[in-house]
C-alpha cells in the first residue's frame, strides 16, 4: 500500500464513519445500490474479502447481503475503529501480499482502495489469486468533476489518491486476470445528475464486476 498511510491520521479516522451519515449520505446510498446489482451476479457466493477495509463501513454492508466477511487493512488505527463496530473479522495485512491461500474466497472486493494502492496491477493479481469467482472494484472516476474537485482540495488523502477512468479500470483488470477472465462489466453512478447508475463514462464512481473461470480444483 502507500507509504506514510494517510489513513493513519486520528483526525480523519475520527470523521469517516460521520461523513457516510451526514454529507456522504446520498453518496453512499447510491453506490451501495451499485454494488449489490453487481453482487447479484454472483448467485453462489458465500464469502467476500475487502482489500482496504478501513473502518469497516461496507465489510459491515457486505456481512448484511448475507455474506461471510473477512476485511483487510494496512492501517492498525483504522483495522481497531473496526474491530470497535463489530460484525465481521478483520485482518492486518498488505494488499499487494495477501495472507490468504489461492481460492481462499469466493469473491475480492476493493472500494475505494484501489485509489490508493501503490501498484494496482499487483493488488488485482493478488485478488484474482485469492479469489474463485470474481472481483468487485468500487472507484472513483478520474474523468469525473467529483474527481477533479477532490484532487484540487487541500485534502491530504486525496492529494495521494491515483483515480482511474473505466478503460484504464478495465485495461487493468484484463492485465491482472489474463485467461482467468470470463466477462467484465461496469457501471457509474452519476448522481447528482442521475439517481442510479448507467454504462457511461462521466458518473462520479466506477462500480465494475469481473467473472472469472474457477481455479482448477
Amino acid at each position: 500500500m502507500v507509504s506514510d498511510n494517510p489513513f493513519s491520521d486520528p483526525a480523519l479516522i475520527a470523521g469517516y464513519e460521520a461523513w457516510y451519515g451526514t454529507a456522504g449520505l446520498r453518496a453512499d446510498r447510491l453506490e451501495k445500490a451499485l454494488l449489490k446489482r453487481l453482487l447479484a451476479a454472483f448467485p453462489e457466493a458465500h464469502s467476500i474479502l475487502e482489500v482496504g477495509c478501513g473502518t469497516g463501513h461496507f465489510t459491515r454492508w457486505f456481512t448484511q447481503q448475507g455474506l461471510h466477511v473477512v476485511g483487510l487493512d494496512c492501517a492498525p488505527a483504522m483495522l481497531t475503529e473496526a474491530v470497535q463496530r463489530g460484525h465481521a473479522v478483520y485482518v492486518e495485512g498488505d494488499a499487494l501480499a495477501l495472507p490468504f491461500a489461492t481460492g481462499a474466497f469466493d469473491l475480492v472486493s476493493f472500494v475505494t482502495t484501489l485509489e490508493f494502492v501503490s501498484r494496482p496491477t499487483q493488488a488485482l493479481s493478488e485478488a484474482v489469486r485469492v479469489a474463485r469467482q470474481g472481483v468487485l472494484l468500487g472507484v472513483l472516476n478520474r474523468t469525473s468533476l467529483l474527481a477533479r474537485k477532490r484532487k484540487r482540495s487541500d485534502t491530504v488523502v486525496w492529494q495521494a489518491a491515483h483515480f482511474f477512468s473505466p478503460p484504464e479500470l478495465m485495461r487493468l483488470v484484463r492485465q491482472a486476470a489474463g485467461t482467468r477472465l470470463a466477462e467484465v462489466t461496469w457501471r457509474t453512478t452519476l448522481w447528482p445528475v442521475w439517481p442510479g447508475s448507467l454504462p457511461l463514462p462521466w458518473g462520479d464512481f466506477i462500480g465494475l464486476r469481473a467473472k472469472f473461470v474457477r481455479h482448477a480444483s
